[in-house]
């Protein structure tokens, strides 16, 4: 899943201005020093397990070993490997041990606050918890909570499925990357409250992968104990790897290496350059390969590297066919945003729809390798009911609910089915004039762009990035949602002073609240095109 490259000034966040004071602090394993900076106690590169190189890759983690003296918590700790760039200020080259977290906190005075932690995006193969977009600091200093990102394994590194070829120490093996997370849930369980949080309030959120990924942990027996309520962004987790997909892509990515299923311990050895490499084209092998050609492709992010549906670390699909019974009783926020596409366009550097002289009569085209024999159904449907929009309003609004509309629907009806704890189903719509490169198109509300809204990073005398444009509106909306996601985070109903009340969703009026400057609580919203999506068996 293809992530933004943001423009941010290093100048105007605070967690990175001159600081204050030290703070220290001790945790299980020792004394941290991280800073006090404008009401926020901040520490980064906190580790919360042990390393998961040399004879330690695709395992669990070593055990966290303790050290004396107090260890200094001022610095981001190392990112998974990846290809690309994150997006953390004076943030270290990638590596295998990058099992860290960083948490930023109104005070660590013992204070019972609601914890939010967050589970970056970036697919499952990219990204961090230090990227400034997510920055902690308003959350905390603005609405007292404490924030916590973490660091895990990504792609191949987190995701390679040993267990059929490796033994019993490698079980688990297809799910290390969420199972970090848990771990990292875990030390926040015995830790949060020396940092003013509250190790029974826990909410763990996440947008893109980071909504997959929190899908994952929601039905994970490993991640259960440990948080209260969910909020997945963006990111619709409905169905992940199948254990028979999961082998033949792992038989397939030692073949690319040449190395056979008997001398697997080779994998042990490479550099991590060599597995990565195949990491980046196993998407076009896995098309290739006998299980995708008889069931087509599999995954959140098709083909690719990612939790497998195991049977132990993660029992079943997330939410398929049903929510997940552990966590019955959790409340749960789910939803999209509005013009998804369009980040997309300009990350595929597919724009051509985006601009003048793109017609209805070259609208088809654009379908039909996606939607095949049904596509003249869909265009009709959304030329009636957006009959005053543009052709490319229209492949917007078509290719946008698909790709994150319709599995948050779908979360969202299978948890209500539950009849267990609420569900909140959200539109995401302020509409940003900013346009995307290439084209006088403008972004509307496109995918990622709630990261900056929802940690209320939308403020005066921030420029948080490119995607959300110039208008004063903005930061009434990033108000809004940070205020909705924050109280949802401390009650587990989500309020705000100048929002309607946001009704948990139902079967019979189905509620969605669409997020905005002015934000509206609508009823049975895309009635006509969910029916239509239904009927030809995408929903």
């Amino acid at each position: 899943m293809a992530t933004a490259a943001f423009a941010f000034p290093a100048s105007v966040y605070s967690s990175f201005k001159r600081f204050n004071d030290y703070v220290v602090v001790e945790t299980t394993h020792g004394k941290i020093r991280g800073i006090r900076t404008e009401s926020v106690n901040l520490f980064k590169g906190i580790p919360y397990a042990g390393k998961v190189s040399g004879d330690r890759r695709f395992r669990r983690p070593a055990s966290l070993q303790a050290w004396t003296g107090v260890r200094d918590a001022l610095q981001l700790g190392a990112p998974a490997i990846q290809q690309g760039e994150t997006r953390g200020l004076n943030e270290p080259k990638p590596d295998e041990d990058c099992l860290f977290l960083n948490i930023w906190t109104p005070a660590n005075d013992n204070k019972k606050r609601a914890v939010m932690f967050y589970n970056h995006g970036g697919g499952f193969s990219n990204g961090s918890g230090g990227a400034v977009d997510q920055d902690g600091s308003n959350l905390a200093r603005l609405f007292d909570v404490v924030v916590v990102e973490t660091n895990h394994r990504l792609g191949i590194m987190g995701f390679l499925y040993l267990d059929e070829v490796a033994g019993t120490d490698y079980a688990g093996s297809g799910n290390n990357g969420t199972l970090d997370i848990a771990d990292g849930l875990a030390w926040v369980n015995k830790n949060i409250a020396v940092f003013g949080g509250d190790p029974n309030n826990v909410m763990i959120f996440g947008e893109s992968g980071g909504g997959a990924k929190t899908s994952c942990l929601y039905a994970m027996p490993a991640a259960a104990p440990y948080f209260n309520k969910a909020s997945i962004e963006s990111g619709p987790g409905v169905r992940m790897i199948p254990k028979e997909a999961a082998a033949e892509m792992t038989l397939i990515a030692m073949r690319a290496l040449n190395i056979d299923a008997k001398n697997w311990k080779k994998l042990l050895a490479l550099p991590a350059a060599d597995l990565l490499s195949v990491q980046l084209k196993i998407s076009s092998l896995m098309a290739q390969s006998a299980y995708v050609k008889k069931n087509s492709a599999v995954g959140f992010v098709p083909n690719s590297f990612q939790p497998v549906v195991d049977g132990v670390a993660l029992p079943h699909h997330p939410f398929d066919p049903t929510a997940p019974d552990i966590s019955k009783n959790k409340p749960l926020m789910t939803g999209w945003n509005e013009d998804e596409f369009t980040f997309f366009a300009m990350s595929f550097g597919d724009t051509e729809a985006l601009k003048p002289g793109f017609t209805f009569e070259a609208l088809p085209a654009k379908l039909e390798k996606q939607f095949g024999a049904d596509t003249k159904r869909i265009v009709d449907t959304y030329r009636h009911t957006m009959p005053h929009a543009s052709a490319s309003d229209i492949w917007v609004a078509i290719t946008s609910i698909n790709m994150m509309g319709l599995g948050s629907v779908e979360i969202a009806e299978r948890k209500v089915r539950q009849q267990g704890a609420p569900v909140y189903l959200y539109n995401f719509g302020y509409k940003s004039e900013a346009k995307v490169p290439g084209t006088d198109y403008p972004f509307g509300t496109p995918h990622a762009m709630d990261i900056t809204f929802k940690f209320n990073n939308e403020v005066q005398g921030i420029k948080a990035g490119f995607l959300s444009g110039n208008k004063p509106e903005r930061f009434t909306a990033s108000h809004n949602m940070a205020e909705l996601w924050t109280t949802f985070a401390k009650t587990g109903k989500p309020t705000a002073k100048n929002v309607p009340e946001w009704e948990a969703y139902n079967l019979t009026d189905k509620p969605t609240m669409r997020i905005d400057a002015n934000c509206e609580l609508i009823k049975d919203r895309f009635k006509e095109e969910l029916a239509m999506w239904r009927s030809i068996g995408r929903l």
